[in-house]
């Protein structure tokens, strides 16, 4: 490895980005982006994973439970747990609604007596929390009706709700965080691939064929100021989510950028590897775009939660990157787990896997020759 080289080389780029004023683009559009859809995408889901504590085991309870059974929007378990554990698990994101039947609940509808019922809700994505509590709710006032015969029983019955992680259901809590993961999969990978590609669409890469400069060096030099540039971009996006979108931020932030550095390590690689395959910077650009933005739309869970997903979607969400991101940087900011939950250190080393695997390919089908 020649530090030399690889300094003469990052310093050339550089300046060549400063010079064609294409740096202002760097920290332009990942902005842009996290305005123009952190303002404007608004969303309003199935198999939603609830449990069912049931303090009354009434007639009227087991017919409640049967009805959340046999629905298609729920995954129903009743469980004899206390309450505070089902809420640990939901925190860990392996719950997503918990309703509580208090003991009596039979007893007081057939008196005329008001009661009420408790439900949690994973509000970490509001649009899919306000679905999940209607649907519950309409399915505990029909069981209830059914039930009853000719009592109205709406007027009796009291849904104690609670939303948690986002508590106010703010479209901006669940949809800029997911900018993020997006942003930073698509902005590096496109500046790393169009460095090394301008160089073939100019001839310039004969420079690098013919000199003693090594594979590493080259590609170090290249993929360094793509990777430092948008090392700004975590903390100015971060500025964006937190003080103009006011997004809470409960995690760590420690986690958060040590993530986000990797991250962009693993589409700084995709853009190696784009670059490896094309020739012309508009092929090089088309490709990264169609590689990145659209599994980062539809993977990241901002339009669709990945837990319902089912077939082929849900094995294509896991093959993606931007998934395992999303999910640490959601709980960054809205749960604060970090690394007490096993599913965030799991999807770390995925991601450090993402970020080994895509980078030695690169450098392998990286050839310093003539095709």
């Amino acid at each position: 490895m020649n530090l030399g080289v690889i300094k003469a080389y990052i310093l050339k780029e550089i300046v060549e980005l400063v010079r064609s004023k294409f740096i202002i683009l760097v920290y332009l559009f990942p902005s842009m982006v996290i305005l123009l859809f952190g303002y404007g995408i608004r969303m309003e889901v199935t198999h939603s994973r609830t449990v069912i504590l049931d303090h009354d085991n009434s007639k009227l309870s087991t017919e409640l439970i049967s009805k959340f059974e046999h629905s298609k929007y729920f995954d129903t378990r009743v469980l004899n747990k206390p309450e505070n554990e089902i809420l640990k698990e939901m925190k860990k994101g392996k719950v997503d609604i918990l309703i509580i039947i208090p003991e009596s609940f039979e007893k007081r509808l057939l008196h005329g007596q008001k009661t009420e019922i408790g439900i949690f809700v994973d509000s970490s994505f509001p649009m899919r929390g306000t679905t999940m509590q209607s649907y519950a709710e309409g399915v505990i006032y029909n069981a209830a009706q059914s039930y009853m015969k000719n009592i109205p029983v709406k007027n009796l019955i009291t849904i104690n709700n609670r939303n948690l992680f986002n508590q106010s259901m703010r479209d901006e809590n669940a949809i800029v965080p997911g900018l993020i993961g997006i942003i930073l999969l698509v902005a590096p990978a496109i500046l790393s691939a169009l460095l090394i590609v301008k160089e073939k669409e100019t001839g310039t890469i004969f420079n690098f064929y013919s000199s003693p400069a090594g594979k590493i060096d080259f590609l170090i030099a290249k993929l360094t100021p793509p990777f430092i540039l948008h090392s700004a971009n975590i903390f100015i996006l971060f500025l964006w989510a937190t003080y103009l979108f006011e997004v809470p931020f409960r995690g760590s932030f420690f986690i958060y950028w040590l993530s986000s550095e990797i991250y962009i390590i693993i589409s700084v690689g995709i853009g190696l590897l784009v670059s490896v395959i094309t020739r012309t910077q508009i092929v090089a650009l088309v490709a990264t775009i169609i590689i990145t933005v659209i599994p980062g739309f539809l993977y990241s869970g901002i339009l669709m939660p990945i837990s319902s997903m089912v077939g082929s979607a849900y094995i294509e969400a896991h093959i993606f990157p931007v998934m395992y991101f999303n999910h640490i940087v959601y709980d960054c900011f809205l749960i604060g787990q970090g690394f007490s939950s096993e599913k965030n250190v799991l999807y770390f080393g995925v991601l450090i896997f993402y970020a080994f695997v895509l980078l030695s390919l690169g450098t392998l089908f990286m050839k310093k020759e003539m095709r």
